[in-house]
Protein backbone atom coordinates (compact mmCIF):
# COMPACT_ATOMS: atom_id res chain seq x y z
CA UNK A 1 0.00 0.00 0.00
CA UNK A 2 1.26 3.48 -1.17
CA UNK A 3 1.89 6.31 1.95
CA UNK A 4 -0.04 8.67 2.50
CA UNK A 5 -1.08 11.61 5.06
CA UNK A 6 -2.32 11.16 8.40
CA UNK A 7 -5.23 13.58 6.73
CA UNK A 8 -6.01 10.54 3.76
CA UNK A 9 -5.90 7.54 5.99
CA UNK A 10 -9.14 5.68 6.86
CA UNK A 11 -10.03 4.48 10.36
CA UNK A 12 -13.17 2.81 10.76
CA UNK A 13 -14.54 1.89 14.73
CA UNK A 14 -16.99 -0.68 14.89
CA UNK A 15 -19.40 0.71 17.56
CA UNK A 16 -20.00 4.34 18.92
CA UNK A 17 -20.49 3.80 22.32
CA UNK A 18 -19.07 5.77 25.11
CA UNK A 19 -15.79 3.97 25.27
CA UNK A 20 -15.41 4.00 21.55
CA UNK A 21 -15.85 7.57 21.35
CA UNK A 22 -13.20 8.41 23.80
CA UNK A 23 -11.27 6.93 21.24
CA UNK A 24 -12.79 8.86 17.98
CA UNK A 25 -12.30 11.65 19.96
CA UNK A 26 -8.57 10.97 20.35
CA UNK A 27 -8.02 10.16 16.03
CA UNK A 28 -10.51 13.22 15.04
CA UNK A 29 -8.54 15.37 17.10
CA UNK A 30 -5.08 13.27 15.36
CA UNK A 31 -6.44 14.03 12.11
CA UNK A 32 -7.85 10.88 10.49
CA UNK A 33 -11.14 10.21 8.63
CA UNK A 34 -13.04 8.20 10.84
CA UNK A 35 -15.75 6.76 9.91
CA UNK A 36 -18.41 4.66 12.83
CA UNK A 37 -19.97 1.30 11.77
CA UNK A 38 -22.93 0.69 14.21
CA UNK A 39 -26.14 -1.72 14.49
CA UNK A 40 -29.54 -0.54 13.65
CA UNK A 41 -30.75 -0.20 17.25
CA UNK A 42 -27.57 0.89 19.04
CA UNK A 43 -27.96 -0.60 22.69
CA UNK A 44 -25.72 1.79 24.66
CA UNK A 45 -26.91 3.62 27.72
CA UNK A 46 -24.91 6.03 27.91
CA UNK A 47 -26.00 8.11 24.86
CA UNK A 48 -24.92 11.88 25.28
CA UNK A 49 -21.74 11.15 25.10
CA UNK A 50 -21.86 8.50 22.72
CA UNK A 51 -21.32 9.58 18.99
CA UNK A 52 -23.01 6.24 17.71
CA UNK A 53 -26.50 7.72 19.26
CA UNK A 54 -26.82 9.52 15.66
CA UNK A 55 -28.22 6.90 14.44
CA UNK A 56 -31.20 7.66 16.44
CA UNK A 57 -31.33 10.92 16.34
CA UNK A 58 -29.49 11.59 12.63
CA UNK A 59 -26.73 13.59 14.48
CA UNK A 60 -25.48 14.47 17.89
CA UNK A 61 -22.14 16.27 19.01
CA UNK A 62 -19.98 15.35 21.75
CA UNK A 63 -17.41 17.88 23.12
CA UNK A 64 -17.32 19.53 19.30
CA UNK A 65 -17.26 16.38 17.37
CA UNK A 66 -20.37 16.06 14.95
CA UNK A 67 -21.31 12.91 13.82
CA UNK A 68 -24.14 12.15 10.94
CA UNK A 69 -25.90 8.81 9.97
CA UNK A 70 -25.23 8.47 6.60
CA UNK A 71 -24.70 5.67 3.99
CA UNK A 72 -21.34 4.61 2.42
CA UNK A 73 -21.59 6.24 -0.53
CA UNK A 74 -21.29 9.61 1.33
CA UNK A 75 -18.39 9.29 3.96
CA UNK A 76 -16.60 12.11 1.17
CA UNK A 77 -19.06 14.85 1.83
CA UNK A 78 -19.23 14.36 5.42
CA UNK A 79 -15.81 14.22 6.01
CA UNK A 80 -15.27 17.31 4.25
CA UNK A 81 -17.98 19.41 6.67
CA UNK A 82 -15.46 18.36 9.13
CA UNK A 83 -17.96 15.75 10.28
CA UNK A 84 -17.62 11.78 11.81
CA UNK A 85 -20.01 9.19 9.23
CA UNK A 86 -21.92 7.04 11.29
CA UNK A 87 -23.38 4.14 9.09
CA UNK A 88 -25.39 0.88 10.27
CA UNK A 89 -23.24 -1.74 9.01
CA UNK A 90 -22.93 -4.11 12.06
CA UNK A 91 -21.15 -7.11 9.95
CA UNK A 92 -18.67 -4.79 8.47
CA UNK A 93 -20.04 -5.60 5.06
CA UNK A 94 -19.45 -2.07 3.64
CA UNK A 95 -15.19 -2.68 4.64
CA UNK A 96 -14.87 -4.11 1.14
CA UNK A 97 -15.64 -1.13 -0.32
CA UNK A 98 -14.12 1.31 1.89
CA UNK A 99 -10.42 -0.35 2.43
CA UNK A 100 -9.92 1.52 5.67
CA UNK A 101 -6.00 1.23 6.43
CA UNK A 102 -7.39 0.82 10.73
CA UNK A 103 -10.10 -0.92 12.11
CA UNK A 104 -10.98 -0.75 15.64
CA UNK A 105 -13.14 -2.90 17.45
CA UNK A 106 -14.82 -1.23 20.07
CA UNK A 107 -17.83 -2.54 20.46
CA UNK A 108 -17.27 -4.37 23.70
CA UNK A 109 -19.15 -7.37 23.76
CA UNK A 110 -16.50 -9.10 25.37
CA UNK A 111 -16.26 -11.05 22.75
CA UNK A 112 -15.13 -11.46 18.94
CA UNK A 113 -17.86 -10.72 16.60
CA UNK A 114 -16.22 -11.41 13.56
CA UNK A 115 -13.04 -8.68 13.39
CA UNK A 116 -10.08 -10.30 11.93
CA UNK A 117 -6.80 -8.83 10.57
CA UNK A 118 -7.88 -9.39 7.07
CA UNK A 119 -10.35 -6.24 7.44
CA UNK A 120 -7.33 -3.83 7.35
CA UNK A 121 -3.25 -3.41 7.62
CA UNK A 122 -3.63 -2.48 10.98
CA UNK A 123 -6.47 -4.06 13.65
CA UNK A 124 -7.25 -3.08 17.25
CA UNK A 125 -9.90 -4.57 19.60
CA UNK A 126 -10.81 -2.58 22.83
CA UNK A 127 -11.16 -5.37 25.84
CA UNK A 128 -11.06 -8.99 26.71
CA UNK A 129 -12.22 -11.18 23.97
CA UNK A 130 -9.40 -10.84 21.35
CA UNK A 131 -5.87 -12.31 21.27
CA UNK A 132 -3.23 -10.48 19.73
CA UNK A 133 -1.43 -11.27 17.00
CA UNK A 134 -4.12 -14.08 15.87
CA UNK A 135 -7.16 -11.60 15.80
CA UNK A 136 -6.00 -8.80 15.71
CA UNK A 137 -2.81 -6.32 15.35
CA UNK A 138 -2.76 -4.76 19.22
CA UNK A 139 -5.36 -5.22 21.94
CA UNK A 140 -5.88 -2.71 24.31
CA UNK A 141 -6.33 -3.52 28.27
CA UNK A 142 -10.10 -1.82 29.25
CA UNK A 143 -9.50 -3.03 32.84
CA UNK A 144 -9.47 0.06 35.62
CA UNK A 145 -6.08 -0.23 37.24
CA UNK A 146 -2.36 0.48 36.76
CA UNK A 147 -2.75 -0.88 32.81
CA UNK A 148 -5.43 0.96 31.71
CA UNK A 149 -5.33 1.30 28.25
CA UNK A 150 -2.14 -0.95 27.91
CA UNK A 151 -0.84 -2.21 24.16
CA UNK A 152 -0.91 -5.54 23.95
CA UNK A 153 0.60 -7.41 21.05
CA UNK A 154 0.91 -10.54 22.47
CA UNK A 155 -1.95 -12.26 24.58
CA UNK A 156 -5.00 -11.33 25.61
CA UNK A 157 -6.48 -8.21 27.70
CA UNK A 158 -8.27 -9.49 31.43
CA UNK A 159 -11.28 -11.27 31.36
CA UNK A 160 -14.30 -9.47 32.04
CA UNK A 161 -15.26 -9.75 36.04
CA UNK A 162 -18.92 -8.95 35.27
CA UNK A 163 -18.37 -6.42 38.29
CA UNK A 164 -19.16 -2.82 37.74
CA UNK A 165 -16.77 0.55 38.10
CA UNK A 166 -17.41 1.18 42.30
CA UNK A 167 -18.55 5.07 42.15
CA UNK A 168 -18.99 6.67 45.55
CA UNK A 169 -19.05 3.00 47.30
CA UNK A 170 -21.88 1.68 44.89
CA UNK A 171 -21.12 -0.63 42.57
CA UNK A 172 -23.61 -3.35 41.36
CA UNK A 173 -26.51 -1.44 42.89
CA UNK A 174 -26.01 1.53 40.47
CA UNK A 175 -26.84 -0.64 37.23
CA UNK A 176 -30.06 -2.04 36.27
CA UNK A 177 -30.95 -4.53 34.04
CA UNK A 178 -34.13 -4.93 32.56
CA UNK A 179 -36.52 -7.11 34.77
CA UNK A 180 -38.85 -7.94 31.96
CA UNK A 181 -39.11 -7.93 27.91
CA UNK A 182 -40.65 -4.86 26.39
CA UNK A 183 -40.31 -1.93 24.51
CA UNK A 184 -38.95 1.43 26.94
CA UNK A 185 -41.03 4.37 27.72
CA UNK A 186 -39.55 7.24 29.54
CA UNK A 187 -40.40 9.20 32.41
CA UNK A 188 -36.71 10.75 33.12
CA UNK A 189 -33.99 11.83 30.95
CA UNK A 190 -30.53 11.55 31.08
CA UNK A 191 -29.27 14.37 33.10
CA UNK A 192 -32.20 13.87 36.01
CA UNK A 193 -31.63 14.07 39.32
CA UNK A 194 -33.64 11.33 40.86
CA UNK A 195 -34.56 9.66 44.11
CA UNK A 196 -34.47 6.15 45.38
CA UNK A 197 -37.38 4.16 44.21
CA UNK A 198 -38.24 6.52 41.83
CA UNK A 199 -39.52 5.12 38.48
CA UNK A 200 -37.47 6.14 35.78
CA UNK A 201 -38.80 4.77 33.09
CA UNK A 202 -41.18 1.82 31.96
CA UNK A 203 -40.74 -1.28 29.90
CA UNK A 204 -44.02 -2.04 28.47
CA UNK A 205 -46.42 -1.73 31.55
CA UNK A 206 -43.68 -2.45 34.11
CA UNK A 207 -42.05 0.51 36.01
CA UNK A 208 -38.21 0.93 36.59
CA UNK A 209 -37.85 2.11 39.84
CA UNK A 210 -34.20 3.46 40.87
CA UNK A 211 -31.70 2.09 42.84
CA UNK A 212 -30.46 4.55 44.45
CA UNK A 213 -30.27 8.54 44.66
CA UNK A 214 -27.97 10.38 42.47
CA UNK A 215 -27.74 11.42 38.84
CA UNK A 216 -29.17 9.58 35.96
CA UNK A 217 -26.66 9.00 33.67
CA UNK A 218 -27.23 6.33 31.44
CA UNK A 219 -30.07 5.15 30.10
CA UNK A 220 -30.95 2.70 26.80
CA UNK A 221 -33.10 4.92 23.80
CA UNK A 222 -36.67 4.95 24.36
CA UNK A 223 -38.45 2.97 21.83
CA UNK A 224 -35.72 0.38 21.89
CA UNK A 225 -36.96 -3.55 22.34
CA UNK A 226 -35.37 -4.87 25.49
CA UNK A 227 -35.08 -8.45 26.27
CA UNK A 228 -34.54 -9.78 29.86
CA UNK A 229 -31.42 -9.37 31.49
CA UNK A 230 -30.10 -6.45 28.87
CA UNK A 231 -28.33 -3.52 30.78
CA UNK A 232 -30.59 -0.50 30.06
CA UNK A 233 -29.76 2.45 32.46
CA UNK A 234 -26.90 3.31 35.70
CA UNK A 235 -27.36 5.75 38.29
CA UNK A 236 -24.36 7.59 39.57
CA UNK A 237 -24.71 7.94 43.65
CA UNK A 238 -22.90 11.19 42.69
CA UNK A 239 -25.42 14.52 42.51
CA UNK A 240 -25.03 16.82 39.40
CA UNK A 241 -22.22 14.74 37.33
CA UNK A 242 -21.99 15.94 34.12
CA UNK A 243 -23.35 13.69 31.46
CA UNK A 244 -21.87 15.10 28.66
CA UNK A 245 -18.27 15.17 28.81
CA UNK A 246 -16.24 12.08 27.98
CA UNK A 247 -14.94 9.96 31.01
CA UNK A 248 -11.77 9.45 31.64
CA UNK A 249 -11.36 5.53 31.23
CA UNK A 250 -12.90 6.53 27.62
CA UNK A 251 -9.76 8.91 26.91
CA UNK A 252 -7.58 6.34 28.67
CA UNK A 253 -8.21 3.83 26.14
CA UNK A 254 -8.49 6.23 23.68
CA UNK A 255 -4.99 7.50 24.07
CA UNK A 256 -3.68 3.84 24.01
CA UNK A 257 -5.43 3.33 20.56
CA UNK A 258 -4.21 6.36 19.29
CA UNK A 259 -0.64 5.46 20.29
CA UNK A 260 -0.99 1.74 18.40
CA UNK A 261 -2.46 3.56 15.07
CA UNK A 262 0.90 6.06 15.03
CA UNK A 263 3.32 3.10 16.00
CA UNK A 264 1.90 0.92 14.06
CA UNK A 265 1.01 3.01 10.81
CA UNK A 266 4.94 4.21 10.98
CA UNK A 267 5.95 0.97 11.33
CA UNK A 268 4.27 -0.07 8.71
CA UNK A 269 4.86 3.37 6.59
CA UNK A 270 1.33 3.86 5.98
CA UNK A 271 1.70 7.19 6.54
Amino acid sequence: MAQQTIAETIVAVRGGGDVATGTIQKLVHAGFKVVILETAQPLMIRRTVALGSAVVAKKVTVEGITAVLTTAKNLEKVWANDQVPVIIDPEGVSLYNIEPQVLIDAILAKKNLGTNRTMAPITIALGPGFEAPTDVSVAIETMRGHNLGRLIFKGAPLADTGIPGVIAGRSFERVIHAPVSGVVRYVHQIGDQVNQGETLFYIGATPIPSPLSGTLRGLIAEGTTVEVGLKVSDVDPRPNVDCHCISDKARAIGGGVLEAVLMLGHQQRLF
